[in-house]
């Protein structure tokens, strides 16, 4: 990554850290995999550095996740604050999608969603309607994910979390239907076809650089569409569930599946494979996009290695059934665009219309 790329760095967020401490973390929970055997289940150790941890109980695959929303609360806190306007339920909608999203990355379907909404002291349920906005919201994406809302939990944490502030986060526990097993890049190989999706803005990434944004042109600030920055910051991510199963009803093949959200499209090469991902067509970016980019004087390595730019998810398979996943998204409402495909080659990412390559050492969760 570029020099650029302390941009993220100096907002906060610092990936080359956190990845490291990912990767401590990761051997310290191998170590743990022969408890399963004492109740008769079978950990899949090929599913760690996954977005999804995946196992077997009584012959019965499933997939298990724990996700959080990072700061996309506060700026909907601050946007309140400045304007009046509830945006809550959007946030609500988008705990759950960082959720199940990360789910259908290793092909599985949400069956249980538990919820996690921490807050630094009562004052942040104050704010009327605030409370039930994030609930509508959390409520409307489980039946969007069709999946059940089994719980959750609710402190408060005077000294650890600000006051007013919101720590949202949640798991989930998926299912891989009949014929269908995790996607964990074993028959990944050159000759796949990659498509990618659209996304409906920022998601749940990059929002530590949107308030960095946000403090020189203000959640006000008028995109080129009329939005508002910080509503095209806010709004909901897409969830993809139905899209997953457009796929599986229509008998598609799939070698692999990737969330873009952070390492923005570094994430095409996440599986633990030497091979190269090319990428020729690229979906358009979004105004809000273009205007953090524009701000904030990132490059494109920068911006395609920390943002989704317009592609929310990528599916990989094999050779002639790109345009029926084209064709499947199309159908539940979703641009889709069969973008590149996988080569030969060191583990790397090449988006040849912006002219940036990602190489193996710009990804390392494992």
């Amino acid at each position: 990554m570029s020099e650029n790329s302390s941009a993220y760095s100096a907002a906060g967020v610092d990936y080359a850290l956190l990845d490291a401490g990912k990767r401590n973390a990761i051997a310290a929970a191998r170590s743990t995999s022969a408890f399963a055997a004492e109740h008769g289940a079978v950990v899949n150790d090929l599913s760690r550095g996954e977005p999804a941890f995946t196992f077997a109980m009584n012959g019965t695959e499933l997939a298990m996740v724990m996700e959080c929303l990072g700061t996309k609360s506060s700026i909907a806190a601050e946007f309140q604050t400045q304007t009046g306007a509830n945006r809550f339920d959007w946030v609500g909608y988008d705990g759950v999608s960082a959720i199940v999203n990360d789910l259908c990355s290793v092909g599985a379907l949400p069956l249980v969603i538990s919820a996690y909404f921490a807050t630094g002291s009562p004052a942040w349920y104050s704010a009327e309607g605030r409370y039930d906005a994030l609930v509508e919201g959390w409520r409307r994406a489980c039946e969007d994910s069709s999946a059940v809302w089994g719980g959750g939990e609710s402190p408060m944490l005077a000294g650890i979390i600000e006051e007013g502030q919101l720590d949202l986060g949640g798991s989930a526990v998926g299912y891989f239907p009949a014929g269908r097993g995790p996607l964990l890049g074993a028959d990944l190989g050159p000759g796949d076809e990659i498509v990618l999706i659209e996304s409906s803005g920022i998601h749940t990434n990059g929002n530590s650089l949107a308030r960095t944004a946000a403090r020189e042109i203000g959640w006000s600030h008028v995109l080129p569409d009329g939005t508002s920055f910080g509503d095209a910051v806010l709004v909901p991510s897409i969830v993809y569930v139905k899209l997953l199963r457009a796929v599986f009803d229509a008998g598609i093949p799939l070698h692999y599946a990737s969330h873009i959200t952070g390492h923005g499209l570094r994430k095409l090469m996440r599986a633990d494979r030497e091979l190269t991902y090319r990428i020729g067509t690229l979906l358009p970016s979004k105004p809000v996009f273009d205007v953090i980019v524009e701000t904030l004087g990132l490059d494109a390595e920068t911006a395609y290695g920390t943002f989704n730019m317009g592609a929310g998810f990528a599916l990989i398979c094999p050779a002639s059934n790109a345009e029926r996943i084209v064709a499947a998204a199309q159908s539940v409402g979703l641009t889709a665009v069969h973008a590149g495909s996988v080569e030969e080659g060191a583990r790397r990412v090449i988006l040849d219309e912006v002219g940036v390559t990602f190489g193996d050492e710009d990804l390392q969760l494992r």
